[in-house]
Order: C-alpha cells, then structure tokens, then sequence
C-alpha cells in the first residue's frame, strides 16, 4: 500500500488547507456559506484528491484524481484573487498563497506527467 502522506505535493497540499482555513477565519461572517465555504473546500479537495486517488486500483484512476485535485488548484486560484480584489485577503498574503498554489500545481502536473509516461 502507498502512503500518500510521503508525497511532497500531498504534503504542500495539506499545508495550503491549514494557511487556508486560518485565512478565511478573518473573513467577514457575511461570506461563511458563500466565499468562505467554498474557498475551504476547494483547498480541501487538493490534498484529498491526492489521496483519494493514491487509495485506487489502478495508474490510470490516480491520474483521474490528481487531474480533478490540479482543477481544484485552479478554482483556489481564482476565489484567492477575488477575495483580493474584494479586500477580504491582503495582497501579500495573497501572493503568498498564489505562489504555494503555483508550485502545488507544477508538481500535479509533473506528476501528472511521470505516471502517463509508465502507461
């Protein structure tokens, strides 16, 4: 069996959720069942795609879920750069979290890549 938890992207991934969650603890109540939720689950999904899909039978299943785990990174992208623009996020912390992002999705994609080439 493979632990997910080894794995440099999954370990990044978990940290975004912790810097995540902290953050949208400072935004405005008014955003709890709009920005709030769904900046959360989208950060959720990344590392539990990740591992959902380390817990599947086959190469091409994994593939599957670090592809829908990469489309996560992407919606994240987004609600952190309108939560800036809303002033609901720093800018600097903001670019923080967009340049972990940035290397979350780099890795997805490396990733991505390395196991296609075994298939």
């Amino acid at each position: 069996m493979i632990d997910y938890r080894k794995y440099n992207v999954w370990q990044k991934g978990h940290q975004l959720v912790l810097d995540v969650y902290k953050l949208t603890s400072t935004f405005p109540k008014s955003e709890q069942f709009n920005l709030i939720s769904q900046i959360n689950r989208a950060s959720l999904s990344i590392p539990t795609n990740i591992a959902e899909g380390y817990g599947r039978q086959t190469q091409k299943e994994l593939i599957r879920f670090l592809y829908i785990s990469s489309g996560s990174a992407h919606e994240l992208e987004y609600l952190l750069f309108v939560s800036t623009e809303l002033n609901f996020v720093e800018k600097e912390k903001s670019e923080e979290l967009l340049s972990e992002l940035s290397e979350i999705k780099k890795m997805l994609a490396s990733l991505i890549n390395k196991i296609s080439a075994t298939l």
